[in-house]
């Protein structure tokens, strides 16, 4: 089945850039909303899950949505590949109605709540409709009135409309980005995308979360240069790799010293989010301009 957006708004504000525009309606406005971002395969739906393991341990109801079609964001949380929305939705010929939470809502560790919104066919549809019709499906349940914290889990490399829609939904974005070129290269694509979004909507740069790398040097040089600032940095251990072997979150891991700091960052991470703050104003580089800054002996 093809899904596509059928006439969709388009909006092309004088400061901002040409966006589908946003439904009101659909707006998260009970929540705080952070979107995570970050080149494939960097961590992020490992850094989603035990961050969302470390609001609900600050006492917090939340709820994390995956946003990629092969619907494993939240694995690690509930022990099973849950269900999509999308197969929740074509089950009941699109009638929302028909829907039970349980239908497309599956709790996970401590408490967290997660939904994964799956995609459309590959090369058919638009992300940003399966979004959208998350979105309007929790708000339909009123899920959203009972939840302390919002965590999307994006697709990696997101350089088009459809995955960047998490944006128009979100208080904060964040990058995760290992101390590469690749990743620091995708990194900066992100800032580009967030840039433009933030004309139109108030997401705000949050940060950087440094992963899997035993040193941060070049993602602080090149934060200094555009404007980013480090939040975290968890390096790249074995403990991690087994957690994912073993369908578990780090805090569900036998207690160690290693493991014992990894948690404790976790939770600094989230009581610095939860806290607020400034958001980073970052101006990317362009690409050019990148490839010649960075650099490695």
């Amino acid at each position: 089945m093809n899904i596509a957006i059928r006439n969709p708004v388009i909006a092309r504000k004088e400061e901002g850039s040409v966006q589908v525009e946003l439904d009101p309606d659909l707006k998260i406005d009970t929540a705080k909303v952070f979107a995570v971002y970050g080149k494939g395969g960097i961590g992020k739906s490992t850094t989603s899950s035990n961050l969302s393991v470390a609001f609900s341990k600050l006492g917090k109801r939340v709820l994390q949505i995956g946003c990629d079609p092969k619907h494993d964001s939240t694995f690690t949380l509930t022990k099973r590949l849950a269900p999509t929305v999308i197969d929740a939705l074509e089950a009941v010929n699109f009638h929302s109605e028909e829907l039970r939470v349980e239908d497309f809502v599956v709790e996970g560790y401590n408490g967290v709540m997660c939904v994964e919104a799956g995609g459309p066919p590959a090369g058919t549809g638009c992300g940003g409709y399966v979004v959208g019709q998350t979105v309007k499906l929790l708000k339909e349940h009123h899920l959203l009135e009972d939840t302390d914290v919002v965590v999307f889990d994006v697709l990696g490399d997101v350089v088009c409309g459809g995955f960047a829609s998490p944006l128009q939904h979100a208080d904060r974005a964040l990058i995760v980005t290992a101390n590469d070129f690749d990743s620091i290269f995708a990194m900066n694509r992100i800032v580009a995308a967030i840039h433009a979004k933030a004309k139109n909507y108030p997401v705000r740069l949050g940060g950087v979360i440094a992963n899997r790398s035993a040193k941060t040097d070049e993602i602080d040089r090149f934060n200094d240069a555009v404007g980013l600032k480090r939040l975290a940095h968890f390096p790249d251990l074995d403990i991690v790799r087994r957690s994912r072997l073993k369908k578990s979150t780090l805090f569900e891991m036998e207690s160690s010293p290693e493991l014992d700091a990894v948690t404790a960052e976790y939770m600094r991470l989230a009581e610095i989010l939860w806290a607020g703050g400034e958001p980073c104003e970052a101006i990317p580089m362009k690409d050019r301009d990148l490839f010649e800054f960075l650099g490695f002996d």
